[in-house]
C-alpha cells in the first residue's frame, strides 16, 4: 500500500521549525503526513482530499501586520482540524474566539489543569500534565460550540474541542518531548476524533520512494556519493531497489574521514548490497583546497563544491567505462535529512543556522538532478528504514557523522599532522565506548580538536605545549535538540588517559556539557 492509497494528515506549516517534527510524530503514530504551506487555498486542500489537517505552531502574533492565517474556507471544509499553538489561536480568532494578550507568557514547561477529564483529547489521562508552551498572546474566549477542556495559569483557554465539527486544539506542543503525554493526546485526535486507523508503516515509505525513483529517473544512469554513513548507505539502498544496476555508489577518500572507515565502506556494504561501487582518491585534491582554510561555513561550502566536482569526473569516468552503451548519468542520489535542511535554512520561516555540505554548500552550477529520498525524515526513520530494508546493524546503528568530515572537527586550518592527531583522539574514544556498551545510550561523540589553541602540560616529567581535545557526547531523539550525555566518570577516564598517552602533541583532554539549543552538535 502506498501513500496514494492511506489516509493523509495535512501539517499546515505556519513557519515554524517544529512543522516536520509534527508530521513525524503523526507518522510514529502510523498515519501517513505531509506539509504544505499556510499559503494554500482551501480548494487546494480540500482537493488533497486529507483525513485530517493540523495547524503548526509560528512565531508571530494573530493580530500582527502581515501575520501568516489561512484560507477560512478550509473551517467550514468538514475536515477535522487541529490547532497547535498559533495554529490553535488561529483557529479560535478565525471561529469567532478571542486572542489577546494576557501578560502572563510561558515558556517551557508549564502546568496544565484538564476541566473536562472526559473529553476526547484528555479521554483517561491525568487531570494534571506538565506540557511545553511557548506563548505570549493566549485564547481568552473558545468560539461558540467549543467545550474549554484545558487551562494554565498564562493560558485562560489551553485547549478547546467540538466534536460536532470534529475540530480540536491546544496551545501548548504535544509534538515535543517535553510535553506530558504529548504524543498521546495527538493520537487521540488522530484516532478518536479524525477516526484514522494506524497503518502507516516504513514499508509504505520505501514502496512510495522507490514508486517516485523509478519514475524520476526511468531508465538513465544514476550515482550517489556513499560516505559509509547510515544517511548515505540508506538512500543508496532505496535507489538500488528501485533501479538496480543503474545505480553506481561513488566513495570519495577525501583524506577527511576517520580510522578505518575507506575499508568498512569497501568491505562490508559491498558485500551486504552488492551494489557496484567506484573508489575515487581526493585526498590530495581536497587538503589543496582547504589549506590555509579556518572559517567553518568556507570549509563546509569548499568541501561541497569539491564533492560534486569529483563526482562529475565520476560520472564521466562510469560513462566510458559503461563504453558505447553508456548514458550521460543525470542523477545524483544524496543522503539529505530534514535537519539538514533546516538548518540550512530550507524550512519555511527558518534561519541559516550553517551550510549543509549537501544542502546549502551545493555550487550553483550543479550538473545533476538530485535525488533525495530521504529528505523528509529524520535520523532514527532513517535508521527504521535502513532495518527494514535488510542492511547490517552495524551500519545502521553507526553514529551519525558529518558528510565534511574531520575538517568540521578541527577548529582551525587543516593539515595532514592535525587530521592524524584527531583521527587517533577519535578512533580511542570510539572504541572505549563501545568496549563499554554505551553506542546505542547517546547519539554521538563528536571529538573535537582546538588545533589553534595550545595548552601548557607535564609528560614525562616534562613541561608540555600541546593541544587540547574535546568530548562532545550528546543524547537526541531526532539532532533538532540535543543535550550532554552523562557519561560514567570511568568511561571518560579510560578515555582521557589513553589520547593523552597514546596521541602525540595532546596533552589535555575536555568535556563540552552544552545542550542544543544553544550550541550545535558539532562545533563547526
Amino acid at each position: 500500500m502506498t501513500s496514494s492509497d492511506q489516509p493523509t494528515v495535512v501539517v499546515v506549516d505556519f513557519g515554524a521549525q517544529y512543522a516536520q517534527l509534527i508530521a513525524r510524530r503523526v507518522r510514529e503514530a502510523k498515519v501517513f503526513s505531509q506539509i504544505v504551506p499556510h499559503t494554500i487555498s482551501a480548494a487546494e486542500l480540500t482537493a488533497m482530499n486529507p483525513a485530517a489537517v493540523i495547524l503548526s505552531g509560528g512565531p508571530a502574533s494573530v493580530y500582527a501586520e502581515g501575520a501568516p492565517s489561512i484560507d477560512a474556507g478550509v473551517f467550514a471544509a468538514g475536515i477535522p482540524i487541529f490547532g497547535i499553538c498559533y495554529g490553535f489561536q488561529t483557529m479560535a480568532a478565525a471561529l469567532g474566539g478571542t486572542v489577546a494578550q494576557t501578560g502572563l507568557s510561558e515558556f517551557g514547561g508549564t502546568a496544565l489543569r484538564v476541566t473536562e477529564p472526559q473529553s476526547a483529547l484528555f479521554d483517561s489521562l491525568n487531570s494534571s500534565l506538565n506540557v511545553w508552551m511557548s506563548h505570549g498572546d493566549a485564547v481568552h474566549t473558545a468560539p461558540d460550540g467549543f467545550v474549554v477542556t484545558a487551562t494554565t495559569q498564562g493560558a485562560p483557554v489551553a485547549a478547546f474541542e467540538n466534536l460536532d465539527r470534529r475540530l480540536a486544539g491546544v496551545q501548548f506542543h504535544p509534538e515535543v518531548m517535553h510535553s506530558e503525554q504529548g504524543q498521546t493526546i495527538l493520537e487521540h485526535f488522530l484516532y478518536n476524533i479524525a477516526a484514522i486507523a494506524p497503518n502507516w508503516t516504513m514499508s509504505n515509505v520505501i514502496d512510495d520512494q522507490v514508486a517516485l525513483i523509478k519514475q524520476q529517473v526511468g531508465s538513465k544512469a544514476v550515482i550517489c556519493g556513499l560516505s559509509g554513513g547510515v544517511d548515505s548507505a540508506v538512500a543508496a539502498a532505496i535507489v538500488h531497489k528501485a533501479v538496480g544496476d543503474q545505480l553506481t555508489c561513488v566513495f570519495v577518500d577525501h583524506g577527511l574521514l576517520r580510522k578505518g572507515e575507506a575499508e568498512q565502506v569497501e568491505r562490508d556494504y559491498v558485500a551486504a548490497t552488492g551494489i557496484k561501487l567506484k573508489v575515487v582518491d581526493a585526498r590530495e585534491r581536497f587538503l589543496e583546497a582547504l589549506a590555509d582554510v579556518s572559517e567553518p561555513e568556507t570549509k563546509r561550502k569548499i568541501i561541497g563544491r569539491e564533492f560534486i566536482r569529483v563526482f562529475e569526473q565520476a560520472a564521466r569516468e562510469v560513462v566510458a567505462e559503461a563504453g558505447e552503451q553508456g548514458e550521460e548519468v543525470e542523477f545524483l542520489v544524496q543522503g539529505t535529512l530534514y535537519p539538514d535542511v533546516v538548518e540550512s535554512g530550507g524550512g519555511s520561516g527558518t534561519a541559516n543556522i550553517k551550510s549543509h555540505h549537501n544542502v546549502g554548500g551545493l555550487p550553483d552550477d550543479l550538473q545533476f538532478s538530485l535525488v533525495e529520498p530521504l529528505r523528509t525524515l529524520f535520523k532514527d526513520e532513517v535508521r527504521a528504514v535502513g532495518l527494514e530494508l535488510g542492511l547490517p546493524p552495524e551500519i545502521v546503528w553507526r553514529h551519525p557523522f558529518p558528510g565534511p568530515g574531520l575538517a568540521i572537527r578541527i577548529i582551525g586550518s587543516i593539515t595532514e599532522e592535525r587530521l592524524a592527531i584527531l583521527r587517533e583522539a577519535d578512533a580511542i574514544a570510539r572504541e572505549e565506548l563501545t568496549a563499554a556498551d554505551l553506542d546505542r545510550d547517546i547519539w554521538q561523540c563528536p571529538v573535537v580538536l582546538l588545533a589553534d589553541v595550545r595548552s601548557v602540560g607535564v609528560q614525562g616529567d616534562g613541561r608540555t605545549y600541546g593541544h587540547p581535545i574535546v568530548l562532545r557526547p550528546v543524547s537526541s531523539e531526532d539532532a533538532m535538540t540535543a543535550d550532554w550525555s552523562r557519561l560514567p566518570y570511568d568511561v571518560l577516564a579510560r578515555i582521557s588517559t589513553r589520547i593523552t598517552n597514546e596521541v602525540r602533541d595532546v596533552n589535555r583532554v575536555t568535556l563540552d556539557i552544552t545542550s542544543k539549543p544553544p550550541g550545535t552538535i558539532e562545533w563547526e
